[in-house]
């Protein structure tokens, strides 16, 4: 895996000529010295000084909420780089000249590795065709036909670039299909205004026919498709959130769409492509009318799909669903890549294996530090770090980038392809490292 060196916050790096984790990312600035300073100007005075740019021109310092810094590393922490120079592997240098494990793979939308080779080559080679033009591109054929070959209940598809956007275009396929307006739901779907009932600016209105239910909760999923009687136009899941569903959760919310003529829409944006290349209704062989993907789908190039069963599907062309740039040929050859890569080897079980290892070593370093109040949970593909108090978890995550790794505050982790045995191993040496300092300093303030 590939180490860099820093730069200057004011100059971007150069683009390489041969983009991917195996070139010479290495600069020939000769203004900083062995350790990746610049004479007189700190690591720490360019994470600060990006920060400060970042808040100047950008609400919040980044467009992704997950990526502000206090989203990062919580609201108390000042200094520390919450911007990325190169990605490659599982590793990233930031601005101030580190270079981290990554626990995050931007936000489980990388399960191969950041840089792939494979997928960048055929990225360059559809921007070199011509990223997008006035016909739709033939790979956006392509992979609808390969999509429908790996995903279940996959029939038809339509493309979008997040997966915001396909959870909305899943609920409107769904209301037209229906004829019915009220959507019953339990999950995560995004920042669109249907669905994101406490965000600010939202109007009441635009959520009135959403009920949220909690997930894993067959009684309140019953009753709440009840009460919207022969309004239920669907029930969306979210298959997995945080912990797998208890055995009938997902084959009662089948049964009750079948029941009532609803339709049953699956979110596999986070499992699809991890947990199995079919998402969750693959692995637990229950099959939606509706499913969104995204995420790993495309290895962190934008790109997901709403994808479902033709008589199902075929109410896109009653409503207004499009987008300039929904299927440009960057993104589509991305994807391409990824289903290669599935088709060369069992990616989902290799995440299995090597996410279960992440977990594994984890968990026995908060066994070893003998720290209270903190667990790992979930599954090998994503898992996650619990602390029983905020700012116990916001100085964890500090000190253990302090030695090498980037931790996910809050759910979640995800393994990806590119996490070896070595890294593996600086995960569990930065968390033993992090749990144990922070046991020693909570016994000092006692």
């Amino acid at each position: 895996m590939p180490f860099f060196r820093s730069r200057k916050p004011d100059a971007p790096p150069p683009p390489a000529e041969q983009p991917g984790p195996d070139a010479d990312a290495t600069t020939d600035d000769e203004s900083y010295d062995a350790d990746g300073e610049e004479e007189g100007f700190s690591a720490s005075d360019a994470a600060v000084e990006w920060r400060e740019r970042a808040d100047a021109v950008i609400p919040g310092g980044s467009s992704t909420g997950s990526k502000r810094p206090e989203a990062l590393f919580g609201p108390d922490d000042r200094e520390s780089a919450a911007h990325y120079l190169r990605a490659a592997g599982c590793e990233i240098e930031t601005v101030a000249g580190e270079t981290l494990v990554d626990c995050t793979m931007a936000l489980g939308a990388v399960a191969l590795g950041y840089a792939d080779p494979l997928v960048t080559r055929n990225v360059v080679q559809a921007a070199h065709a011509g990223n997008v033009a006035g016909m739709a591109s033939h790979l956006e054929v392509e992979l609808a036909e390969r999509l429908c070959d790996v995903i279940p209940c996959a029939e038809q598809v339509r493309f979008l670039k997040t997966g915001a956007e396909a959870c909305a275009a899943a609920v409107r396929i769904a209301r037209v299909s229906t004829g019915r307006r009220r959507v019953v739901g339990a999950g995560y779907f995004g920042w669109l205004d249907w669905w994101a009932a406490d965000a600010a600016g939202v109007p009441p209105g635009a959520h009135a026919d959403y009920t949220a239910v909690p997930f894993d909760d067959l009684p309140a999923l019953e009753r709440a498709a009840a009460a919207a009687g022969d309004d239920l136009a669907a029930v969306m899941l979210e298959p997995f959130v945080e912990r797998e569903p208890s055995a009938g959760f997902l084959a009662g919310a089948r049964a009750i769409c079948d029941r009532t003529g609803a339709v049953l829409v699956f979110d596999e944006i986070k499992t699809g492509f991890r947990v199995r290349t079919g998402g969750w209704q693959e692995y637990a062989g229950v099959e939606p009318d509706l499913a969104t993907f995204g995420k790993a789908m495309a290895n962190g190039y934008p790109l997901a799909a709403v994808v479902g069963r033709a008589a199902v599907m075929e109410a896109a062309q009653r409503t207004w669903i499009s987008s300039t740039l929904a299927a440009e040929n960057g993104a589509l050859a991305a994807a391409l890549a990824v289903l290669e890569r599935h088709e060369e080897r069992d990616v989902a079980a290799a995440l299995w294996e090597t996410g279960g290892a992440m977990l594994d070593v984890v968990r026995r370093a908060v066994a070893a530090s003998g720290i209270a109040g903190v667990t790992a949970d979930g599954i090998g593909p994503m898992w996650m770090l619990r602390f029983d108090a905020p700012a116990r978890q916001d100085e964890f995550l500090l000190r253990a980038r302090g030695h090498g790794v980037l931790f996910k505050r809050g759910a979640y982790n995800f393994a990806s392809l590119a996490h070896d045995d070595e890294a593996i191993l600086a995960i569990e040496r930065a968390a033993s490292s992090a749990l144990v300092e922070l046991c020693e300093r909570e016994r000092r303030a006692r």
